[in-house]
């Protein structure tokens, strides 16, 4: 059986990542969702094993010193977000192709580790002021965060040119599209 390739997704908080994702996941790609590990508090319904594996910071740590991640990082005090292993060789042993939603500093590195049987692709927002209109349209965070959010967004949109691919999401059946064109022709090289 042909083991799955990589398909890493960044992007700042609200720039239409996970909608974009979730599309290509009812695609007929054959990809599955590498779904991440945290030490941050599940946010409204989310659910252990479903969008995140959630882990407390000395579990977090543990799975670090026992070298249990292909990238990890503590993206604010105690607030550690990475990928499994375990997980990755999971999907690609099944033959499937794995989708990873990671943070720009996780995305290059999973990029670096991999090289040509990953594709990264950066999703950039049309502009910072439309990005707080998401964030703030989503209804999910304080204000506090969301200025935590934006301040961090300005930092990670300076990471895009290193990614294989920068899609602009100013409009989102375009970019759903774009993205779609971009993989197809990835898996099957």
């Amino acid at each position: 059986m042909k083991r799955g390739k990589l398909i890493i997704f960044s992007a700042p908080s609200g720039s239409g990542k996970s909608t974009i994702i979730n599309y290509l996941l009812g695609c007929n790609l054959d990809l599955a969702f590498s779904i991440s590990a945290t030490s941050r508090l599940p946010r409204g319904s989310e659910k252990n094993g479903v969008e995140y594996y959630f882990l407390t910071p000395d579990e977090f740590r543990n799975k670090i010193a026992n070298g249990d991640f292909i990238e990890y990082e503590e993206v604010y005090k105690d607030n550690f977000y990475g990928t499994l292993k375990s997980e990755v060789e999971r999907i690609r042993e099944e033959g499937k192709n794995v989708v990873f939603d990671v943070d720009v500093v996780g995305g290059v590195n999973i990029k670096n580790i991999f090289g040509d049987e990953a594709l990264s692709m950066f999703i950039m927002p049309p502009s910072v002021e439309e990005l707080r209109k998401r964030l703030i349209g989503r209804n999910t965070d304080s204000m506090e965060t969301i200025e935590k959010r934006l301040s961090k967004a300005e930092y990670e949109m300076s990471f895009a040119e290193k990614f294989d691919y920068i899609v602009i999401n100013d409009d989102l059946d375009s970019a759903k599209n774009k993205a779609l064109n971009i993989i197809k022709e990835f898996i099957e090289k």
